[in-house]
């Protein structure tokens, strides 16, 4: 099993911006604690026990926070020196992980994957780079993924109305070998340069987990998580 993980920390929070003034997104209060709190205890109970935090907007309160926190796990810290896009955050915060494999995952999303389960899927497959997907009805918010029978992904679908089907929950597991291969830029987006670009290499996979999810980027669902995560 793989003990590492990189949060991909560094955002601005601007569609929180009404709720949350003046926090990196991963900071919003949900209860008595900053949603990493959650996030942060999610994976030291799923077997983490290095966390990389890539971090940009405000760094300086979510590291005084982890500092204050007691927390469970060895926390290590990568500010970008400058917006460095998804792709961009992840390479720079690569430097600081020990092994070749580990899980990334975003810092205003909670997704409760079983990641035992989804790291012998990755091996079981030889994947090079593996998604973790979440079924979901009637949405539009989100684009959505296609897979083959084998559950190598095909395709990624723009965002439209959908009345049911798979989106990215957001959590990826990958190696520095992998990644060291593509060539890739200081500066990009995982997304487009990474997910997109790599699809018809067949090397993709997705693992399907109906647990858990929310991604508080909006103020209806940030309100959804205080009930969800923030009851004591």
């Amino acid at each position: 099993m793989i003990r590492e993980c990189i949060v991909l920390a560094g955002g601005l929070g601007t569609r929180l911006r009404s709720v949350v003034a003046d926090k990196p997104k991963c900071m919003a209060p949900v209860g008595n604690h900053p949603f990493l709190y959650y996030l942060l205890q999610y994976l030291h109970r799923q077997g983490i026990t290095h966390v990389v935090l890539s971090l940009g907007y405000k760094a300086e309160q979510v590291i005084d926070w982890c500092r204050e926190a007691n927390l469970p796990l060895e926390i290590s810290f990568a500010i970008e020196p400058e917006p460095l896009g998804t792709g961009g955050a992840i390479l720079h915060a690569r430097s600081q992980i020990k092994g070749n494999e580990f899980f990334i995952t975003n810092g205003d999303t909670f997704f409760e994957v079983p990641l035992a389960d989804f790291y012998s899927f990755h091996q079981q497959h030889k994947s090079s780079l593996s998604l973790a997907l979440k079924p979901m009805v009637q949405f539009e918010r989100y684009g959505s993924v296609q897979l083959d029978e084998k559950a190598r992904i095909t395709a990624f679908l723009e965002k439209q109305f959908c009345a049911e089907g798979l989106i990215n929950g957001g959590i990826y597991l990958t190696s520095m070998e992998y990644l060291q291969s593509l060539g890739l830029p200081q500066k990009f987006s995982f997304e487009k340069e990474v997910l997109e670009a790599q699809v018809k290499s067949g090397s993709l996979y997705g693992f399907i987990s109906d647990t858990y999810f929310i991604d508080i980027g909006i103020p209806a669902d940030y309100e959804k998580v205080q009930v969800d995560l923030g009851q004591p």
